[in-house]
């Protein structure tokens, strides 16, 4: 069974093909950005319950790019330490470790700070309360990913996720919903994206992995669509290592929502594109995460809500099919 196989790449070696997707814990402390003693715990947590790769959460490359002021950041020095620690409680309990890029841009709930888009556009009935980005702006952001790149290789990170999804900067180029622009970051809505990973490719060592979280489709009819992302990447087929596939959060939008309804869009990018994805939605069960890797859907795949209500989720998973192992200071707890 796949799931309790290990998984090797060129770039990539992972004891299993279950990864821990980012999910914000809103743990930083007097909006500083800076790890806790929470996020080790937290994330050492995962690792020590066997969990093949783990994406640390959404982290801001500049002070108005986090989600909430009580997001990780990595713009400044002062947050490097407390990522070393999180990479040290992640790699010597055996996972890989990443990390996840972001820029909120309009989406950022961040207080006393300017907010960003690509245009200024209202969305979900809320007041405009954000500025469209100069070319200065822009140029800034790219700048602020290379250098938060630089600083996580320097923590020790073994691969990056751009954040590319759910509505974030990267994701409101992309999307006709959200970017109006008449200059060439609206006649290539992707632009932002590549200028973004061919900068961190200058500081990001190349025997290390980078890949993109995509939304790959908005839901709506005039925004961006599955088949556009084929496109892409099909046009630009060594730009990333792989593709973690997700889906909305753009605007708000009616979704039917049931366990594994994202696999569609990671199956349909892995079998059109050949890309190696990573799948994720509403996955909680070893049945639906063995389906997705068996059927071909993801080369990984990702489990959220159950791991953050289960560090040992995969253990139990062991237990119940019978498969891998049960670290030896865990097995009282499965006789």
């Amino acid at each position: 069974m796949k799931l309790f196989e290990e998984y090797t790449d060129d770039k990539i070696k992972l004891k299993n093909h279950l990864v821990m997707p980012p999910m914000c814990m809103y743990q930083c402390k007097e909006e500083d950005g800076v790890p806790t003693d929470f996020h080790v715990a937290h994330y050492g947590a995962r690792a020590i319950g066997q969990v093949g790769m783990i994406i640390v959460e959404a982290t801001g490359v500049m002070e108005n790019g986090r989600i909430t002021d009580y997001c990780l950041g990595l713009w400044n020095d002062e947050q490097l330490e407390g990522h070393k620690r999180i990479v040290s409680s992640i790699k010597n309990n055996g996972s890989y470790a990443a990390i996840q890029l972001n820029h909120a841009g309009r989406k950022s709930e961040t207080s006393g700070l300017r907010h960003i888009g690509p245009s200024e556009v209202e969305y979900n009935d809320k007041e405009l309360d954000y500025e469209e980005m100069t070319l200065e702006d822009i140029n800034e952001v790219v700048l602020a990913f290379k250098d938060a790149a630089k600083r996580a290789d320097e923590a020790g990170y073994d691969g990056i996720e751009i954040h590319a999804a759910h509505g974030y900067l990267i994701h409101q180029f992309i999307s006709p919903l959200a970017n109006k622009r008449k200059d060439k970051y609206g006649e290539d809505r992707f632009l932002l994206l590549k200028e973004i990973v061919f900068a961190i490719k200058e500081v990001w060592p190349s025997e290390k992995a980078i890949w993109m979280r995509i939304s790959a489709t908005d839901y709506h009819e005039d925004g961006i669509k599955v088949e556009d992302w084929i496109d892409f990447l099909n046009e630009n087929k060594d730009l990333v290592d792989f593709v973690h596939v997700s889906a909305g959060a753009v605007v708000n939008v009616p979704i039917k929502v049931y366990p594994g309804y994202m696999l569609q869009f990671a199956k349909r990018i892995k079998e059109e594109t050949g890309y190696k994805t990573i799948g994720v939605g509403k996955i909680k069960t070893l049945e639906l995460s063995s389906y997705a890797l068996e059927e071909g859907a993801c080369d990984l795949v990702a489990i959220g809500r159950e791991l953050l209500k289960n560090p040992n989720l995969y253990l139990d998973f062991v237990e119940e099919r019978g498969k891998g192992e049960i670290p030896f200071y865990y097995k009282r707890a499965y006789r």
